[in-house]
């Protein structure tokens, strides 16, 4: 079977010239992913835009409405790092619900990866670092809502800590939040994941996966998780901008084949998000980023 890919070209949108944040990088996911063999159009399934009512299972009604009005506070967008405009708006709503439909996709088929998502930043209340809504939370709220799962593991292998996510789900015994991140990075107030596995800065490929595997099958066999979100961030990569650790092509292409494997062999669906990853160089940098569907690709022929 082929593994259902989730993408919409509103996952673009104009910046002011010069931004830091690479938005063309999503368009060239999709483009390289076609490119070089990847994956055929007949994979890939047209994400819609979340409505208020799926935006709300995770954040405040009060946000939400003053983000998709433009009412909201300018203070609470600089904190996000984007300028406020109805496009963004759609790209948001658009992006997080290409996660709830590739939710619905691997609940159906056992694995399935948006080509946008892991806004792990966003808090119930207020976005930050680039994450306005987090995409993670509310479409494991939805999950949860609409009796797909019960019981949800969320694996956060992006280099920065999920700190939205971890407040989020403080307390809910039935979401456990994986959080394997540089410890000298953003964000500098971590936040309480239920387990954080900080890392010095530098961290090469040998020491990450041994840091993985060593506590991912323990996770999954004392959680035991019916649904599991993963956050493959690529920002861990030793080209990346802002990431601070030290990972190579191959290490993060073993990180996900890892990760999507052991998820495999106990038969739990896997949602599959991008995550960050900083390059002025987009090509090579969207390139990078199509190691997560490579990954799932392989695991998912195998299976």
């Amino acid at each position: 079977m082929s593994l259902p890919l989730v993408y919409n070209p509103d996952y673009v949108t104009p910046l002011p010239q010069g931004h830091r944040f690479p938005m063309p990088k999503f368009g060239k996911v999709y483009e390289t992913l076609i490119r070089d063999g990847v994956a055929t159009l007949d994979q890939f399934h047209y994400a819609e835009m979340a409505d208020r009512e799926v935006l709300t299972l995770a954040h405040s009604p009060a946000y939400v409405d003053a983000y998709l009005s433009g009412s909201i506070d300018p203070k609470l967008m600089r904190r996000i790092g984007f300028p406020w405009s109805p496009q963004l708006v759609r790209r948001t709503c658009t992006a997080l619900g290409g996660t709830v439909l590739a939710t619905q996709l691997a609940i159906e088929h056992g694995l399935a990866c948006n080509t946008a998502g892991g806004t792990h930043h966003a808090y119930p209340e207020f976005g930050s670092g680039f994450c306005i809504f987090n995409d993670l939370a509310v479409a494991a709220r939805y999950a949860q809502e609409a009796g797909l799962a019960e019981r949800i593991l969320i694996v956060d292998l992006d280099v920065h800590q999920g700190d939205g996510t971890a407040v989020i789900f403080q307390g809910d015994r039935n979401v456990f939040t994986f959080s394997i991140h540089c410890e000298k990075n953003f964000p500098f107030r971590k936040q309480r994941s239920t387990l954080d596995v900080p890392l010095a800065v530098g961290v090469k490929d040998e020491e990450y996966l041994a840091v993985l595997t060593r506590h991912l099958p323990v996770i999954l066999d004392d959680f035991g998780p019916d649904l599991i979100f993963y956050d493959g961030g690529v920002d861990p990569h030793e080209e990346d901008a802002l990431g601070k650790l030290s990972l190579t092509d191959d290490g993060l292409y073993a990180r996900d084949l890892y990760v999507f494997t052991r998820c495999a062999e106990r038969d739990v669906p896997v949602v599959g998000v991008i995550g960050g990853g900083y390059q002025a160089d987009v090509d090579r940098l969207a390139r990078r980023h199509t190691t997560l569907h490579r990954a799932a690709g392989e695991v998912m022929r195998s299976a």
